[in-house]
């Protein structure tokens, strides 16, 4: 019979195109399934076909346990000083085997070996077919809609279905079974009916690959798409940059009278479009971004990772967009906090901002308000600066002497001091609060003062997902922390 398997196993891998090796292993999982009948308890049967001859063989196997493990299974689990009585040199975690006459291959006519073929290589089908469609590397899916499904679309695209959510859909568009449609690749899964792709219509992405199947120069690499920010069916705000000089990248990608923008917000429900100019420069990447607003002035803060933006009155509308729609794209666009003020208000925020500055002066180093204002005026925005900005630059301020300069430096070296000896105190405090708490650490208590928990009633208040991420530890050991730390509270109520 072995000449029967191996053209079984040849015409099989034919007609379902899949390889012989899977043939393989289902043949062998059905003979295995059809051995171990002859047992009552549950025995562990492995069949080894030879992918030459066709021959096979049948074994039963014992997992080997150490001693002090309770066997749960025995008809296929061994203690090790039961398995050194049948075979002396095994060890822990391997395997005995013991050979078994494997059932003759006419009888596995029964409904259970055949189902075990069947399934074996339908999984090999769906396998293959998913492995086939990420080979091509599509980012779009197109496809067309087969059923609805509790709101959700599923789009069939060939031999592989997506699911489109309802929250992924274009919001207002009305798709109905048997449209044709385009969508973004989110991920694809291995799912128990076969491979699921998981499809967008609302990502960013989406655009931009649009525009990637509208503008062959992005597909050259000759104009460049560096981000995308969308309100889906209303507006989308995206940014470029051209690898050429001689090319306009926002001009291509509109198109000969707006024929490729036209084409990508049809497919987006006539979501309207804005083509920005991207910039190295992150201030003027922004003002780019607020287009059509136009920008007065604006002033980056790096700590804040924002700008504020300054606009004449009639523009602040503008800038803002209708419902903050396009403050907000452009800040999404950008990756920066945008604040959005009239000439008006951005001179009353300096003014608050200074006189915040010049009291800190004045406390900090002990100076009277007028040589506060100069430190000021003159750019110095904190005590550190005060301190080491270069000697020689200092000396430029026509209003100080070289002594003036050295005194100023060394008040602010002496504050700063003072500051950091302050706060080495408080954590301290707050560390020796922390320790009280049961099966806390010095390590971790110094973790979690510098990450601004100050006492046991802090610790108390977080959940066990923001301790986690607060300082790295496993779930257990973080609710026990949290629970002792609450434990006072909740033996008060």
């Amino acid at each position: 019979m072995s000449r029967e398997v191996l053209m079984l196993a040849d015409a099989l891998a034919r007609e379902k195109n899949v390889e012989p090796d899977v043939v393989f292993a289902a043949l062998e999982a059905a003979l295995a399934h059809a051995t171990k009948k002859r047992f009552n308890e549950d025995a562990d049967v492995r069949v080894e076909i030879d992918r030459k001859s066709g021959e096979y063989e049948a074994f039963r196997c014992w997992e080997i346990l150490p001693d002090d493990v309770e066997i749960e299974a025995p008809e296929r689990q061994y203690t090790l000083s039961q398995a050194q009585a049948i075979r002396p040199d095994v060890q822990v975690g391997e395997f005995i085997e013991e050979p078994l006459e494997a059932v003759a291959f006419g009888r596995i006519g029964a409904q259970a070996a055949k189902q075990v073929i069947l399934q074996r290589i339908r999984d090999a089908e769906r396998e293959q077919v998913l492995n086939d469609f990420l080979a091509r590397n599509e980012a779009l899916v197109s496809g067309t809609i087969k059923r609805m499904d509790r709101g959700s679309a599923i789009i069939e695209s060939g031999r592989i279905e997506g699911r489109l959510e309802k929250d992924q859909m274009i919001p207002k568009e009305n798709l109905r079974v048997g449209d044709r449609v385009r969508a973004y690749l989110v991920r694809a899964e291995r799912g128990g009916r076969g491979p699921q792709l998981t499809l967008s219509r609302t990502a960013p992405e989406f655009i931009m690959e649009l525009f990637r199947l509208e503008v062959p120069e992005v597909e050259e690499g000759i104009v460049e798409i560096k981000a995308a920010a969308r309100d889906p069916g209303m507006r989308a705000k995206i940014a470029v940059k051209s690898n050429d000089p001689r090319v306009d990248p926002q001009g291509t990608c509109i198109g000969v009278r707006g024929t490729r923008v036209t084409a990508v917000t049809n497919e987006l429900n006539g979501e309207r479009v804005d083509i920005v100019l991207w910039s190295p420069d992150p201030a003027q990447f922004v003002i780019n971004a607020l287009s059509p607003a136009e920008v007065t002035s604006i002033v980056v803060d790096e700590e804040k990772h924002a700008m504020d933006v300054v606009v004449e009155p009639e523009q602040v509308e503008v800038a803002i967009g209708r419902y903050g729609q396009n403050v907000r794209l452009a800040a999404e666009l950008t990756g920066w906090v945008i604040n959005i003020l009239s000439v008006d208000e951005a001179q009353e925020k300096h003014q608050q901002e200074a006189e915040s500055l010049i009291r800190m002066f004045m406390v900090k180093l002990d100076l009277d308000e007028d040589v506060a204002q100069v430190l000021v005026e003159e750019g110095f925005n904190s005590l550190e600066e005060v301190a080491y900005v270069p000697l020689a630059e200092m000396l430029e301020i026509d209003a100080f002497d070289e002594d003036t300069v050295n005194e100023l430096r060394a008040r602010a070296r002496d504050a700063l001091l003072t500051d950091a000896i302050v706060r080495e105190e408080a954590v301290e405090s707050a560390a020796a609060d922390l320790m009280s708490v049961a099966g806390m650490d010095e390590e971790t208590a110094a973790q979690l003062t510098a990450q601004g928990i100050q006492n046991a009633e802090d610790l108390a208040d977080l959940a066990v997902d923001e301790l986690i991420e607060l300082v790295a530890m496993d779930e257990e050991r973080a609710k026990a922390l949290i629970m002792t730390a609450r434990a006072p509270m909740l033996a008060g109520a």
